[in-house]
């Protein structure tokens, strides 16, 4: 048996845990409301459900959101994930299956593999896309930090083909299924690696300002919708935690890669003054509150390059002779020089 929260949606309180008596009664009162239970990826409008038989007027729960701009389908692709420290994936095209990648992110391609640089996210690629459509795609991307135009790899020949994308740094790849996910989710800005056609690649605000200049990504972040095989990059370790509703995590806000459209991301001082100055952990911390999954990167970029900024020679060209007692001396005799 479910357990059934609800919310207005005019305030922040909700109501729960209710067994499904007492849901279907709350919704029978209250048919304006949104409800979730274990199993959603989202708040669900409760007209929409089923289950608590009160006019259904949307799809069941169990079916992805669609995204705005009408149904998407993706291309049906498979993949594998090869590699720990560096890892790249290999996705399986059918004849005229197709994949977007960011660019530069090409490792290899079987020579039936047609590359073709298209404008924006390429989801109007070939559908009948107007100019307009095109043009709010790359404007999209160009928010984002991203270029204007992704590529996107064809299969066209026959039998299987294979084409390789490799993660820009030491970190995680992962594979997502959209539809799992309910057709939506929130991203890092360059999370994104590569996707199956069909895959809409948009931006995301964050609504509110002390969220936006310290939540660790400003506030557009990567918003990725439809039905298909997303693949997402995060750096170092990647570990997933699934919210229930009201629960709370606080988190070095560098370290959300990405979560749930139902979850709700804020910023929060780490503590007293003393923490903030000397803690060495910044004076914010993101607090993502469920319900929803969030992922979480244990090396954010960020952090990797401020680590070699600070260990790179200084001005002048001297630096600390970290690592050896000799400094100088021993850069004179490690074998490493350059004269």
């Amino acid at each position: 048996m479910h357990q059934w929260y609800f919310h207005s949606g005019s305030d922040a309180s909700r109501i729960g845990p209710l067994d499904e008596d007492a849901a279907r009664e709350h919704a029978r009162r209250h048919p304006d409301a949104r409800c979730w239970r274990e199993g959603f990826a989202d708040w669900m409008p409760v007209r929409s459900v089923p289950e608590l038989a009160v006019t259904p007027s949307g799809p069941p729960p169990h079916l992805p959101a669609v995204p705005s701009g009408g149904t998407s389908r993706s291309d049906e692709v498979d993949y594998r994930i090869i590699g720990n420290d560096m890892p790249f994936v290999e996705v399986e095209l059918d004849p005229g299956e197709s994949a977007i990648a960011e660019a530069g992110a090409l490792m290899y391609k079987d020579a039936s593999v047609q590359m073709d640089t298209v404008f924006g996210d390429g989801r109007h690629s070939g559908q009948g896309g107007g100019l307009m459509d095109k043009l709010l795609s790359a404007g999209k991307r160009v928010i984002t930090g991203e270029s204007l135009f992704t590529t996107m790899y064809t299969h066209t020949g026959s039998g299987k083909a294979r084409v390789a994308f490799a993660a820009p740094y030491p970190g995680t790849v992962v594979a997502m299924k959209l539809s799992e996910h309910g057709g939506r989710l929130i991203c890092q800005k360059d999370s994104f690696l590569a996707g199956a056609r069909g895959v809409a690649i948009g931006i995301h605000f964050q609504r509110k300002i002390l969220t936006g200049l310290f939540g660790g990504e400003g506030f557009i972040m990567q918003k990725l919708e439809g039905d298909g095989w997303v693949f997402v990059h995060a750096g170092g370790t990647l570990v997933e935690y699934d919210l229930k509703p009201g629960e709370r995590l606080d988190v070095d806000t560098g370290c959300v890669m990405a979560f749930h459209d139902s979850v709700q991301m804020d910023v929060r001082a780490v503590g007293g003054i003393k923490s903030m100055l000397f803690g060495g952990e910044g004076v914010f911390l993101a607090s993502l509150t469920g319900p929803g999954k969030v992922w979480l990167q244990s090396l954010p970029f960020s952090r990797m390059a401020g680590r070699m900024l600070a260990a790179a020679p200084q001005a002048g060209g001297q630096d600390r002779g970290e690592g050896s007692v000799l400094g100088g001396l021993g850069r004179l005799l490690d074998g490493d020089n350059r004269f």
